[in-house]
């Protein structure tokens, strides 16, 4: 009897697959990758044609020699590792470190662990495909070229251990931009003004919104604007000018691709980009259902494609039908994206494996965190099968002598995909029902007004949603390497998460003015997106992988020559402070850790004393008249405090001016070029420059 050998990448899919296999096969895995770059060198021949040297992983040797032993058994040698770039690597890499027979060996790859899917692959086996495997080698290459070549400048100028990697340093600086226009904003005041008015015959009062003058939209920018439209609006007649019914439609969402489903589970789980991937890599591996062994639940995780197979298609269509109403059911197929023929499409969209399997019935199988994900997932793909919503809108303008309100009300006359799922944003949706007596006869009378004082907010800090949006929007990075970035940011230390926002650190600030002066094109986001754009050229055959090594490491090396030559010339000494270590009596130095600067003794080892390190600004307090310095939250956001804290409590996040607000006295704080009141209220503003020059 023949013998077969199925190779996957993790034990859980042993399991799984083991299930749907006659018992002539034998399913191993790999646990990841067996080979790769040395780690305690560059591990690529620059001389020699950019040949990479791969090494067997250390820990793997006892795996290896298992593998082997099979293999030597197996008349049959089928690799099922993932499907894309890196699964087809590692099955590459397999076929070289176990010297398979080409004539014996086969890719088989599967977009979700089903039977109908494993049968089918094994019939569809073919060879690696070389144009795959070169696209990955040539990502690991530069991206080891890139972490080797500079990380060491970081160690020199900061401190060891800090990293430069290609994609996260691009990463960092977009955070570290939109930090600036978020220091740089100047808020501008503005005004709302809501008219309460008495229907005739109705007990509802009726709320209509300031519109403006004539057909002219005004924004009211300050109070005395608003006192001066009360007082022109006094007396007023109101009378409905006209009264508008529409309808609008609100179109289902398509399903999800990696980026968009670690986008909601952030927004409605808050889950951090790599639980999402964590927890769908269990859901798609397998998981033991009761009655059902171990079972796939959802395709494969990695894809930017919104691609459903016809199968898939038609069975969720039926289910629509048959649980909601015919009705429901999208017409024709509604939900065709926007086909993307990239690499990534030889997948689908995520989507669960078996539209059947509803999230209750899987609840008792699963744990809270896999039941919640599970559940995004499942209903998102049956709502991008079904009808859109269907509102019923009113728009009524009413005339107050010269100046204009407005009133708008919306009500859901078919529910359509929404009876299944509404996305996070969209839930703020007010569905203000219009009073029913009302038409272009009723009476109103004005009962009272309500104002209020508003202020043009700053962009958003990015959350790591945010963040996977614009990596995504800007081409940088592909959905396998959105989570890592994020976590690699996070875990250097360059960034901290506070309350799901994501702020620069001090180190992270330093790393990122390094980049930027020194090698601008590696942090420059169209460089990044053109690179992934020839990445993707490799994997379609359409570009030789060395050639990009080529173009590009001469620069690389040009750039890290020149920053190493201008370190030479600034030998960085530790900055000595006036501060007395009070164990030794050295004057203390600053360094670098893990959180920041500290001040250390120089006289170390004897001598291990350490304190915090508080940078004064020059300014004194505005609460008690010490010293103003710069201090960090616990996960090493940056802020002003008091140097006499805890007894004195003053904080900000902008840096406080010594210049009191000319208007109300309170201290002003630096946004880019300008000086501020602190008092939101007060709303004081003056350029920077006036007050050097006083």
């Amino acid at each position: 009897m023949a013998r077969y050998l199925v190779i996957v990448e993790s034990p859980a899919k042993v399991k799984t697959i083991k299930k749907f296999l006659g018992s002539n096969y034998v399913v191993m895995a790999s646990n990841g990758h067996v080979r790769d770059l040395p780690k305690s060198q560059l591990g690529i021949d620059i001389e020699h044609d950019y040949e990479p040297k791969y090494i067997t992983i250390r820990g793997k040797g006892e795996i290896l020699a298992a593998l082997r032993k099979e293999v030597k058994k197996a008349d049959k040698v089928y690799l099922a590792t993932d499907p894309d770039r890196e699964g087809e690597a590692i099955s590459w890499h397999l076929s070289q470190a176990l010297k398979l027979e080409k004539k014996k060996t086969y890719r088989i790859s599967f977009n979700e662990i089903t039977k109908t899917a494993v049968k089918a692959s094994l019939k569809n086996a073919r060879e690696i495909d070389t144009d795959l495997v070169d696209a990955q080698q040539a990502r690991r290459v530069l991206d080891r070229i890139v972490g080797y070549k500079i990380s060491p400048l970081l160690w020199a100028k900061v401190k060891r251990g800090l990293s430069a990697g290609r994609v996260q340093s691009v990463a960092l600086r977009i955070i570290a931009d939109r930090e600036d226009e978020i220091n740089a904003f100047i808020p501008e005041e503005f005004w709302t003004l809501d008219a309460n008015l008495k229907v005739a015959g109705e007990k509802k009062l009726l709320k209509a919104k300031f519109y403006g003058k004539g057909n002219q939209k005004l924004t009211i920018r300050s109070k005395e604007e608003l006192d001066q439209i009360v007082k022109d609006l006094d007396g007023a007649e109101y009378q409905i000018e006209e009264i508008k019914k529409g309808e609008r439609f609100k179109k289902a969402p398509v399903p999800f691709t990696t980026s968009t489903l670690q986008q909601e589970a952030s927004k409605v789980l808050n889950f951090a980009t790599s639980k999402t991937m964590r927890i769908a890599q269990q859901l798609y591996e397998g998981v033991d259902i009761k009655g059902n062994g171990t079972v796939g639940l959802i395709t494969y995780l990695r894809t930017d494609s919104t691609r459903v197979s016809d199968e898939a298609d038609q069975n969720v269509r039926e289910y629509i039908a048959g649980n909601y109403g015919p009705q429901f059911v999208a017409a024709g197929n509604a939900a065709k994206a926007k086909e993307n023929h990239s690499i990534q499409d030889a997948h689908e969209a995520i989507r669960p494996t078996d539209v059947t399997r509803t999230p209750a019935a899987m609840k008792d199988s699963l744990s809270r965190d896999q039941f919640r994900l599970y559940q995004l997932v499942w209903k998102r793909f049956v709502a991008s099968r079904m009808q859109p919503a269907k509102y019923e809108t009113t728009s009524v303008r009413i005339a107050a002598g010269e100046y204009r309100f407005s009133v708008a009300a919306s009500r859901v006359v078919f529910e359509g995909f929404r009876c299944v799922y509404t996305e996070a944003d969209e839930e703020k949706e007010e569905n203000n029902v219009l009073l029913k007596g009302l038409d272009q006869e009723s009476r109103l009378t004005q009962d009272s007004f309500e104002t209020k004082q508003h202020f043009t907010q700053p962009p958003a800090h990015y959350t790591e949603a945010a963040l996977v949006k614009t990596l995504e929007e800007l081409g940088i990075g592909r959905p396998s390497t959105y989570a890592p970035t994020i976590t690699t940011i996070i875990s250097r230390r360059y960034v901290a998460k506070e309350n799901k926002n994501l702020y620069m650190t001090e180190m992270g600030e330093v790393v990122n003015n390094i980049m930027k002066q020194s090698f601008p094109s590696i942090v420059d986001v169209n460089f990044t997106a053109n690179m992934e754009g020839l990445l993707d050229g490799v994997a379609e055959g359409k570009v030789h992988w060395k050639t990009i090594i080529e173009n590009f490491y001469p620069d690389l090396e040009e750039a890290v020559k020149k920053a190493e030559e201008e370190q030479e010339k600034v030998k960085i000494e530790d900055e000595v402070t006036d501060v007395v270590c009070e164990q030794c009596g050295r004057h203390m130095v600053i360094k670098y850790g893990p959180h920041g600067r500290f001040l250390a003794c120089p006289g170390f080892p004897e001598c291990r004393n350490t304190k915090p390190y508080l940078e004064k600004i020059g300014v004194p307090c505005p609460i008690c008249g010490k010293d103003v310095v710069i201090r960090k939250t616990k996960k090493g956001r940056k802020y002003y405090g008091c140097e006499n804290n805890p007894e004195c409590e003053f904080m900000s996040w902008q840096k406080p001016s010594v210049k009191k607000c000319p208007r109300c006295g309170s201290y002003m704080v630096e946004r880019g070029n300008k000086l501020l009141c602190s008092d939101e209220k007060c709303g004081y503003v003056e350029d920077i420059q006036k007050t050097k020059e006083v």
